[in-house]
């Protein structure tokens, strides 16, 4: 999905006959993603989080009441389940095409980064 903000909120609505999701994943960290996840969300769904939030800012504490709404979430461990993962995406057994939109070899790593800070890219897989 593409849109964003008030658009990505409509189209996610939309796909759930105007109510929204029973739970939707915030995963990039921002504040205007959380506020697009958390508007995305139904009454009475959930809203998990994962990784490093890069915005300061809070929730919004009153529209989740309303909405009973709620949300949990916390840092990714990557590295508890690398070592049995990432053979299984490396050789094909798991596609990771659902959440990586760009594949890059370790030694692009800068332009990784920079794929994903301008919004060309949300997650990159880097390959050795």
């Amino acid at each position: 999905m593409e849109e964003r903000g008030d658009d990505g909120v409509a189209r996610i609505k939309a796909m759930f006959h105007g109510v929204g999701a029973d739970c939707v994943l915030e995963c990039v960290g921002t504040s205007e993603s959380m506020d697009q996840a958390i508007r995305s969300t139904r009454p009475g769904g959930t809203v998990g989080y994962v990784g490093a939030p890069t915005g300061g800012s809070a929730l919004p504490i009153r529209p989740l009441f309303n909405s009973n709404i709620g949300v949990n979430g916390g840092v990714a461990p990557v590295r508890n389940y690398v070592e049995e993962l990432l053979p299984e995406v490396l050789s094909g057994a798991i596609d990771p095409g659902r959440v990586f939109d760009l594949d890059l070899p370790l030694a692009e790593v800068a332009e990784a980064y920079a794929a994903m800070d301008e919004r060309r890219a949300i997650k990159v897989l880097l390959r050795p």
